[in-house]
């Protein structure tokens, strides 16, 4: 059984035309994957805390047909120039959820891969969880599903903008 305690995870992955330093640029803007999320609202780095890298905060605005509106706080947690970009959202130390993009070179360009970790911390699935505790697995899968689609866009919307 898949359990949300579990830290459940999907990712895509996708090749493009592009060093990784182009597509770093394009990445790390907290602007790129509000711009091709059906969820994600809106995004940017917060104009109070560091300058972006590891310890930055993204500040983000979502919105859910089965949730309403929310916003949260991340935390950049991994940051390896060209390589690795990965944030917390909430708690750093128990989060909602963890966010990479994973970057790496290849033939002509870079191989890009978008992951989710689900939890361990409470989200807007643990309600639902605790109504539902046997509708647990379905619950789950049904939202890495949903991540899986927005992350798919992202990349192909990626991959279509390197290649301008």
């Amino acid at each position: 059984m898949t359990r949300y305690a579990d830290g459940p995870t999907t990712s895509v992955t996708i090749e493009v035309e592009a060093t990784p330093s182009r597509v770093w640029s394009m990445v790390t803007d907290p602007t790129f994957p509000a711009r091709h999320s059906s969820e994600l609202q809106e995004a940017s780095w917060d104009p109070e805390g560091p300058e972006p890298g590891l310890g930055a905060r993204i500040l983000g605005r979502n919105q859910h047909p089965q949730v309403g509106e929310w916003t949260t706080t991340s935390h950049v947690v991994e940051w390896e120039e060209a390589s690795v970009f990965g944030w917390s959202v909430s708690d750093p130390d128990e989060p909602a959820a963890s966010w990479w993009f994973e970057l790496s070179p290849s033939g002509q360009g870079t191989t890009v891969t978008q992951r989710v970790r689900l939890g361990p911390g409470r989200s807007g699935l643990s309600p639902a969880i605790e109504a539902m505790p046997d509708r647990e697995e379905d619950i789950v899968a049904r939202r890495l599903s949903e991540h899986e689609r927005n992350m798919t866009a992202n990349l192909e919307a990626l991959k279509a903008e390197l290649a301008v």
